[in-house]
C-alpha cells in the first residue's frame, strides 16, 4: 500500500499546491507594482500610486507566505502579523502622498489612470481566482486572500476616480479615492493583525 494514503502526504500535497499558487501571484504582483508605480508617477495620480503600493505589499506578502507554507502555526501567525504591519505602512505612505497633493495640487492624467487600473484589475482578478480555493486553509493563506481581495476594490476605485477626474477636470476625485483606499488598507491591516494575534495566542 502506498505511504501517501495518510495525513502527512495530504499535508505535503497541500503545501505543494500552496507554493505553486503563491509563486504565480508573487510574480504577477511584482510586475504590476513596477508597471503601475511608473504609470502613477508619470500620470501624477495618488490613487494609482496607492494601487501600486498595494501590489508591492502583496508581492512581499506572497514571498513571506511562501516561507511560511511549511512552518508551524506559530510561525504562520507571526508572518501574518508582519503582513498586517506591511499593509499598515502602505496606508501611511499613501496618506503622506495625499497630504503632499493637498498642498501641491495637480490634475492627474485620467487616461493613464483608467488604462492601468483596468490592467491591474485583470491581473488581480487572475490572482484572486487562483487563491480562491486556498482562502480557508490556514491563517497564512487566508491573510493572502485578504490582500488579494483588497486589490480588486482598489482597481475599481481608481477606475472610477479616472472618470471623475475627466468629468471634473480636477485632482480632488483622485485624492478622495486615495483616502478611501487608505481606509480600506487600514481596515484590512487591523483585521489581519487581530486574526494573527488570536492564532498566535492559540499556538503558544
Amino acid at each position: 500500500m502506498s505511504d501517501c494514503c495518510n495525513d502527512s502526504c495530504a499535508i505535503d500535497a497541500l503545501r505543494v499546491r500552496q507554493r505553486g499558487t503563491l509563486r504565480i501571484v508573487l510574480g504577477v504582483n511584482a510586475v504590476m507594482f513596477l508597471a503601475i508605480a511608473a504609470a502613477a508617477l508619470y500620470g501624477e495620480s495618488t490613487a494609482l500610486l496607492a494601487d501600486s503600493l498595494d501590489n508591492l505589499g502583496d508581492a512581499l506578502t506572497y514571498g513571506l507566505s511562501l516561507y511560511a507554507v511549511s512552518k508551524g502555526a506559530a510561525v504562520k501567525a507571526k508572518v501574518a502579523l508582519f503582513k498586517g504591519g506591511l499593509i499598515f505602512l502602505a496606508a501611511c505612505a499613501v496618506f503622506a502622498q495625499i497630504a503632499y497633493r493637498v498642498f501641491v495640487p495637480s490634475v492627474p492624467i485620467f487616461e493613464v489612470m483608467g488604462a492601468f487600473s483596468l490592467l491591474g484589475l485583470v491581473a488581480n482578478s487572475l490572482c484572486l481566482f487562483l487563491l480562491w480555493r486556498h482562502r480557508h486553509e490556514d491563517i497564512n493563506m487566508s491573510s493572502v486572500w485578504e490582500c488579494s481581495r483588497n486589490d480588486i476594490a482598489s482597481n475599481l476605485s481608481v477606475f472610477v476616480a479616472a472618470g471623475a477626474v475627466w468629468l471634473a477636470d480636477s485632482g480632488w476625485p483622485d485624492i478622495a479615492v486615495a483616502l478611501c483606499l487608505v481606509w480600506l488598507l487600514l481596515r484590512s491591516a487591523i483585521r489581519v493583525i487581530k486574526s494573527a494575534l488570536v492564532e498566535l495566542r492559540a499556538a503558544t
